[in-house]
């Protein structure tokens, strides 16, 4: 019998051991020195995990924060730590699973989702329904100790999933956008 391709969330607190040792694997396939120290808690790191059986194809987390941008607040999410299986590339899981994580995003509440991610991988997030926003910057790390994504070859991808949000999309476009997650997550 065939094993089911489905997606499983669970809150970074409570992923069990076996989906942990799962997605560390995967991690260490994309940046082989990480540890598995996780996510800032106060970030509320929801896991995304597409399993195949037993066995993990594609992980991310989801974050998610208030923000404040130009005199409105926001309940803000974001995609960190994207990583398909080397060995399952080039099927469509990944984009399976970063759509999901825009659908868990919105019935979430978020008002909106955003993240920046290196600029040859833009084409692969707008497949999944992420749009482009030109000129945009996250301002990561603390207010003390700003981290912003433009000292890398990164664009910023977003999504506006409420009326609230929707009613200041020109607000994200062309702005730097303080978001500082903190120094455990300095930039999702």
């Amino acid at each position: 019998m065939k094993a089911e391709i489905r997606t499983i969330s669970y809150r970074q607190h409570a992923l069990p051991p076996e989906l942990r040792a799962e997605q560390l694997r995967l991690h260490r396939q994309a940046w082989p020195d990480t540890d598995d120290a996780g996510h800032d808690p106060l970030l509320n790191p929801l896991t995304l995990v597409l399993v195949d059986g037993e066995k993990a194809i594609a992980v991310l987390d989801i974050l998610s924060k208030e923000i404040s941008h130009r005199g409105e607040h926001y309940a803000a999410a974001g995609l960190s730590a994207v990583v398909t299986d080397l060995a399952c590339r080039g099927h469509g899981h990944g984009l399976e699973l970063v759509r999901e994580a825009r659908r868990t995003m919105a019935e979430l509440g978020n008002d909106l989702g955003i993240f920046t991610c290196d600029t040859e991988l833009a084409g692969f997030y707008r497949k999944a329904g992420w749009q482009l926003l030109p000129g945009t910057v996250l301002v990561g790390g603390t207010p003390e100790e700003p981290f912003p994504s433009d000292q890398f070859d990164k664009v910023t991808l977003g999504s506006l999933f409420t009326p609230h949000g929707r009613q200041h999309a020109a607000d994200f476009e062309h702005a730097r956008i303080e978001l500082y997650p903190g120094e455990i997550d300095r930039l999702w």
